[in-house]
């Protein structure tokens, strides 16, 4: 490789892409390529704020206030950890990235749009965006198997509302992933997917 890529795992809870961002990453791991798989939020300053929400609830903070601390929370990321690893060659795996804060944010009235038009200020555009998508009931069973307790985001409508705006992004980077399929599947579309992106010519 002579650059590094940006790989991303976008979708609501229950979908599956933090277990399939991890999965990857073995993958390639043992193929000897040089990984770095982060997560958003981060565990930095911004990051634990936004996790207090998760846990407690948006009490008085308003949707502004929380885009501004996902932001504050990613030009760390990018500064700290994303373009560094970039910079090394490495295939940086990222679970959630701004088609996140989008989508989130975008359910609760800010538009979409101009979020993502923010963050792509100094943001690196991903070179791959696997949206996951799965039923928002499917994902909330899912959620209730695996562990005790919703966070304040899991709620039935608002999940749909940003399941909405996750199927609306579109472009040459960005592939919706049916996650219904079973996690071989799953993995197998993702593997070879990424290995036609950091090999060019290999067989899969």
């Amino acid at each position: 490789m002579t650059q590094g890529y940006l790989i991303v795992f976008e979708g609501i809870d229950g979908t599956g892409k933090s277990t399939h961002c991890r999965m990857l990453a073995d993958f390639l791991n043992e193929r000897g390529t040089a990984v770095t798989r982060l997560r958003e939020p981060t565990d930095g300053p911004w990051g634990r704020k936004i996790r207090e929400i998760l846990k407690n609830g948006r009490g008085g903070v308003t949707p502004e206030q929380e885009l501004t601390w996902f932001v504050n929370d990613r030009r760390e990321d990018v500064e700290n950890n994303i373009l560094p690893a970039l910079r090394k060659n490495n295939v940086v795996l990222l679970d959630r990235y701004y088609y996140s804060t989008a989508a989130y944010q975008g359910a609760l009235g800010i538009d979409p749009a101009k979020i993502i038009a923010a963050n792509e200020q100094f943001a690196p555009v991903p070179d791959r965006a696997f949206i996951f998508i799965a039923p928002p009931e499917t994902c909330l069973d899912r959620i209730g198997l695996s562990r005790e307790g919703y966070s304040s985001f899991e709620k039935l409508e608002y999940l749909r509302r940003v399941q909405d705006i996750f199927v609306s992004f579109s472009g040459s980077h960005i592939q919706q992933v049916d996650s219904t399929r079973t996690p071989e599947e799953v993995h197998t579309i993702l593997r070879d997917e990424v290995l036609r992106l950091i090999e060019p010519g290999v067989q899969t």
